[in-house]
Order: structure tokens, then C-alpha cells, then sequence
């Protein structure tokens, strides 16, 4: 038996919610796992983070990570409890806290395989504590998962609003290459799913971020490698018909929110430019599909942002929370 605090077993609807425990984060943070039964690889968990506010607005936020990512950051939770909105983070099956030993990194074969965890955090915020509203926070491809998620399930208004952090709506690579390697993964994909593409990712951004190079942040890189996580063959072609569908256009009825950097960083390696532009997506991308979410977005360009906004440089951040402010106080008030 370890040294973690066990608060409760609970259960309830599709899954189990197993140990209730203090989170890696330490004092503060709990976290609850979500059994989500079995798939071709084994059992499959996710992770649901909380930090409660210390005082109650009767507001909640759930947090959605992208792709190579889990949730480590802390400071975006102080954002939320201090102005009275309790946290929550969801590390989906197989990144992060949710990742198993025989597990495949961050592989999926579709992307509405995520929609049970988030169904799962959504009751357990809503029905088992009770929230009343409810911000959904996603970042990157999160940000895609997220929009597909509240089109899927945009009857039952599950959420009040959505804020969309440099969200994943295009592979970053020009429009024949997504055609024709897409193409040829799509057929690999249905023999050899784990099949893994050739080229690796840029470095660029991890070492933008990360303490031990050009960053300010701590997180554990066996989870966020710097390095990236390999893409699989199944996994690009799941992407690829999400990008599809946010393409012919969604129905996403509550306000959203999509910030994103006003340039982005196309080199392979780090130089300084990679400190104030997003070194993984083309944010023009962002831009130009953010208006096929639904009838009411709208979108924010911040000057030196990085992929990740709430990573950016100090003043740079703080422009990102203080437009997240005025856009919270008119579409999900205290």
C-alpha cells in the first residue's frame, strides 16, 4: 500500500469510478479513475482531475488536453478556482495518468472513442457535483475532440460554453502532402492499424517550453515527450475524417471561444523565433475553419502566443487570460 490518500469508491451509469486519490500534483488536486472497459489492446482507463474552488460560483470547467499531452498545468487551474470556477482535467485513454503498460501512446482508431470519457466527467461534475454550468476547456487536438463532442451531443446541452485553445482543425503540412501520404495511410491503415509513419516530429516546441531547454515549465516527459509521440496509421486516418466533418461544418449551439497565435514557427529545430510564434500547427488553419464550428464564435489572435497559449511568456499570458475574462463574464457570468 502506498502513501496516497483513498477517499471513496463510487459507481455509477457506463463505467466505474475507481479509488478516489490525491492527485501527482499533491495538495489540492484529486483525481478518480474512470474504468472504461476493454478494447483490442486490453483494459482501458481515463483520468479525471479535480481542484475545487474555495469559494462556489456554482461554475465548472473541464479541461481537455492535445495530442503527446496530459494535464500539468497548474497555473491555468489557479486561473479558474480564483475567480470561483472548480476545476477538473481529463487525461483520456492512454495519455498521461490514463496511460497503461500495454498500451499503444495516445492511439485511437476513431475519435468518438473519446466521447465515453467525457460523457463520464461531464455527469460527474453536473450530476454528481452538482455544478450548474459548465465551461469546456480543450486545447489542441483536444480542441477537435471537444468539437466533435458537443456537435455529437449539442441536443442535450451538456456544456454552456466552449473555450477552443489552438485548437488541431488541419495537419500542418501543404495540401498535396496531405493528400496523397493521407491517402496511402488510409489504405494502410485497414491492414496494419499500429503502423508507424517514418518521419518524426519537430523538437521545436518542446524545447520552447520546457525548463530543461528554452522553457519555464516542469512535466514529465515519459507522458509529453520532447521528442513527440510516434503517429500511428489508424490514428492519422481517424484525424483525417475529423478534419472531414469540421470541414463540411458543425452545429455546436452554446458560444465558443478560439484563441490561437498570430504567426506560427515552420522550422524543424529551435531558434528564438519558436518563442513567440505556434511551432506545430499553421494557425491560419484556425482561422479559417473556426467559422464551421457553429453560429456563434469568436475568435482571438494573440500576438507572440505559443501552440499552447497559457504557455506563453509571462505578458503574453496574461493578454490570453485577460481576453478568456471579458469573454467569460458575458457568456458564463459569476
Amino acid at each position: 500500500m502506498d502513501n496516497r490518500t483513498i477517499f471513496q469508491v463510487i459507481c455509477y451509469g457506463r463505467g466505474t469510478v475507481q479509488n478516489v486519490e490525491t492527485d501527482i500534483l499533491g495538495s489540492g488536486y484529486l483525481r478518480r479513475t474512470f474504468d472504461l472497459g476493454s478494447d483490442d489492446e486490453g483494459p482501458v482507463v481515463a483520468t479525471l482531475v479535480s481542484r475545487p474552488a474555495p469559494r462556489s460560483t456554482g461554475r465548472a470547467v473541464l479541461y481537455v488536453h492535445g495530442y503527446a499531452d496530459y494535464f500539468f498545468q497548474a497555473h491555468l487551474a489557479d486561473y479558474y478556482v480564483e475567480r470561483g470556477i472548480h476545476f477538473y482535467a481529463l487525461d483520456l485513454r492512454k495519455y498521461g495518468r490514463s496511460l497503461l503498460p500495454h498500451q499503444t501512446p495516445n492511439f485511437v482508431r476513431d475519435i468518438r472513442e473519446y466521447f465515453p470519457e467525457i460523457d463520464a466527467a461531464v455527469k460527474t461534475i453536473r450530476s454528481e457535483d452538482g455544478h450548474e454550468r459548465l465551461l469546456l476547456n480543450a486545447h489542441s487536438t483536444g480542441g477537435l475532440v471537444a468539437a466533435l463532442w458537443a456537435h455529437h451531443t449539442r441536443a442535450d446541452a451538456p456544456v454552456d460554453a466552449i473555450f477552443l485553445n489552438s485548437p488541431f482543425f488541419e495537419f500542418n503540412v501543404n495540401r498535396m502532402t496531405r493528400q496523397t501520404v493521407g491517402s496511402l495511410y488510409d489504405v494502410i491503415s485497414r491492414f496494419r492499424p499500429y503502423a508507424r509513419l517514418p518521419l518524426g516530429l519537430s523538437t521545436a516546441y518542446g524545447h520552447s517550453i520546457h525548463v530543461d531547454h528554452h522553457g519555464e515549465w516542469e512535466f514529465e516527459t515519459t507522458w509529453k515527450p520532447i521528442v513527440g509521440i510516434p503517429v500511428r496509421a489508424a490514428w492519422l486516418t481517424a484525424i483525417r475524417a475529423a478534419h472531414a466533418q469540421l470541414r463540411a461544418g458543425l452545429d455546436i449551439q452554446v458560444p465558443v471561444l478560439v484563441a490561437c497565435s498570430t504567426r506560427s514557427y515552420r522550422k524543424p529545430i529551435w531558434s528564438e523565433a519558436a518563442m513567440s510564434a505556434d511551432a506545430v500547427l499553421d494557425v491560419e488553419h484556425i482561422a479559417a475553419y473556426a467559422c464551421r464550428l457553429g453560429r456563434h464564435v469568436t475568435l482571438v489572435r494573440i500576438d507572440g502566443g505559443l501552440h499552447d497559449l497559457v504557455l506563453s511568456a509571462p505578458p503574453v499570458r496574461e493578454k490570453v487570460f485577460a481576453e478568456l475574462d471579458h469573454w467569460l463574464d458575458a457568456y458564463l457570468p459569476g
